[in-house]
Order: structure tokens, then sequence, then C-alpha cells
């Protein structure tokens, strides 16, 4: 059977202001010093995932930027674009449905666009397992990331007690395969400890591995709503009326995330767990975990920075020299005319800024 790569590149990256902006999100900035992170996405795909056989679905105004930043890696028709961002479970339908009618079924590994990997080898092994028993078996299968530290930014996956009869799938040595038990909401700081100590609880990846089909089955039984919308959609495929289709219909597709609408109503939900240094890249904090850090815990991600009894800064800057004197645990980030500063504790918090300059119509810096 076929093995399909989805990455989804729709997202505005907000939390990454003012690096991720409107024309430039964050899935086409270079963090890491090595590549642009939708190009990363695709690189560590393969080989389990032939290059051939690799989408894109992003915002259409994203589609061309996406076929030229990807520098030859993507086939030009396999950029799906999307109209309007209607979250993840649409992403996902418009994805399988482009599959099953144009290439007939094949399994589907999901991934977002801009996260981070340490150890990509680890990486390829749970995605290989995952995708072996996808094709053998008709279950929706998600990454678990084993967690590190008491984390209350992610959502976390109760694990159950018997493991999946993955062996016949993979063969002596294959990682453990867990029932899914429960999805649960970002938790506070008591909550995210209970669950590091008990061992039962990992962090949710937002990886899923499936059969195209199957998780077709789940939207017709599940959100028949949208199953709708994506039938008229995939009836079009192919035809010229295709994009006209495409245009009419994927705007009135509800917004619902594929967890909340597939993932934690569906039966037969297992999990592998993953360790291979996995990071969302959430915001702008999340640079300290891409860089080395000095002997005082300074982070220079980008540019020049000098510190002079400084510590836990993380800092950004193409052309400027940054210079803290007497500071602790700040970003200090600029970006195309910002400076933006704040604590690092409050880094999930530039959204709002980002809210504020939409509603005061300041869109010159957004």
């Amino acid at each position: 059977m076929k093995r399909y790569g989805i990455i989804m590149a729709g997202g505005s990256g907000t939390r990454f202001w003012p690096l991720s902006r409107k024309k430039l999100p964050k899935q086409f900035l270079n963090l890491t010093g090595k590549d642009i992170m939708v190009n990363e996405t695709i690189d560590r795909l393969i080989p389990v995932i032939p290059a051939e056989d690799i989408f894109v679905v992003t915002n259409e105004a994203h589609a061309d930027l996406t076929y030229t930043a990807a520098a030859g890696r993507l086939k030009k028709d396999h950029i799906l674009a999307e109209p309007a961002a209607r979250n993840t479970a649409a992403c996902i339908g418009y994805a399988a449905m482009e599959i099953v009618r144009k290439y007939g079924d094949g399994v589907m590994g999901i991934f977002a666009s801009d996260h981070y990997i340490q150890e990509e080898e680890g990486f390829r092994k749970v995605l290989e397992q995952a995708m072996t028993i996808a094709e053998q078996k008709d279950v929706l299968l998600t990454i678990g990331i084993r967690p590190a530290f008491p984390s209350t930014g992610y959502g976390y996956i109760r694990r159950g007690s018997t493991g999946y009869g993955q062996e016949t799938a993979c063969g002596e040595g294959a990682l453990p395969c867990y029932a899914v038990e429960e999805f649960v909401e970002k938790p506070d700081a008591d909550t995210a400890r209970d669950y590091l100590d008990s061992g039962s609880y990992l962090w949710n990846s937002g990886m899923f591995v499936w059969k195209a089909s199957v998780i077709l089955g789940q939207f017709e039984k599940l959100l028949p709503d949208i199953y709708e919308c994506l039938v008229k959609i995939g009836d079009s495929m192919g035809t010229e009326k295709e994009k006209e289709t495409i245009a009419e219909i994927y705007p009135g597709i509800p917004k619902i995330s594929v967890d909340y609408g597939i993932m934690e109503r569906a039966d037969d939900v297992y999990m592998l767990e993953g360790d291979f240094g996995w990071s969302d890249v959430g915001s702008l904090d999340a640079l300290a975990k891409l860089h080395t850090r000095d002997a005082d815990g300074n982070t220079r991600a980008c540019g020049a920075q000098i510190c002079l009894d400084a510590s836990g800064c993380i800092s950004y800057s193409r052309d400027k020299l940054v210079a803290l004197i007497g500071v602790k645990d700040l970003i200090v980030v600029e970006g195309d005319g910002v400076l933006l500063v704040c604590p690092s504790d409050r880094a999930q918090d530039v959204k709002h800024i980002v809210e504020r300059l939409e509603d005061k119509g300041e869109t010159q810096y957004l």
C-alpha cells in the first residue's frame, strides 16, 4: 500500500510575531540555522515516505510561496490550497479525499509544518512502525511524546494498560503500542506534575497515521456535515469545476479540530510512544531549545549578542547587536521594523499583541 505524507502548513504563527508575519508565517522561517521549517519537515519524512508522495496543505495565499520555498521538493499539484482556514479536520479530510479520489487508497501520515525533532532517525523508526500497523489494521494511530517536564503548554494522552498486538504487524523488537484511554486538555501546573509522576500520560504531538479510507469513514460517522462537504469536493476532483467547487464549498466547512471532532470520540485509537527530542516550537521561548545556551543560560538564536550579568535570556536580531545588562529571563526579538521585549514566561501572550494590532488597524506591523 502506498504511503503519503500530509504536511499542514496553514497556520499564521501569531505567537512567533514579529518574526512570523502574514506574508511570511512561521513555517517559512529558518529558525534552526539549517533550513526553513517546512523543508526540514519534508526532508525528515524521507525515506519512510517517498518525496513524490508528500503533500502540503496551505493557505491559498501561500501556495505559490510554498512551491518556490520548497525548492524542487514538491510536485506543484501536491500543494493543496485552502481558500479559507477551517481548522485541522477540514485540512485532513481534504487531503484524504484527494488521495482516495485521485490516487486510490493509501496510508496517510499527518504532520505539522513547524515542529522540531532533534533525533530524526528515532522519529523515523516510530513512523515506520506506525505506517506498518496502519497498512495492516483499520485503526487510528497517534504518536505520543514521552514528557521531559511537567508542561502546561501541551495537551496530554492517557495510555491504556494493555498493549496492542503490534507484534503481528511489525515483528520482533517492535515498540509498544497502547490503546488510548483519554485525550486531555492543557493542565495546570499541579496536574501536569501528577501526569508526569504517573508515567501514564504522554504529550499530544498532533501527529497521526491511518488509511485515507479509514479516516474518511470516521468523518462519515462522526462529522457527517463535514463529510458531505468533502464528498461534494471529491465529486469535482479531476474535472474542470474542481477549483470552482473548492472555492464555493470549502469556506462553509464547519471549523473543528480533528482531535475534538474525531480522535476524542472514535473507537480503535492507538498510540506509539516517541522519545526523539520533539518540540512544537509554539512560541518564542522555544528558540532556546533550538540553539546552544551559554554558561549563564543565554541563547543567541540569530545575530550578535553580548551579556553582562544577564542570564536565561533569548535574543534574535538579524542586523543589530543585542546587549543585555543585569537582566534575567527576557526575550528580545527584532523583526522587520519591530522590536519585542517580554519576560520568557509571557511568551504565550505575544498573540495578544497581534490581536491588539489587528483591532487598531495597524496592519503594517502584521
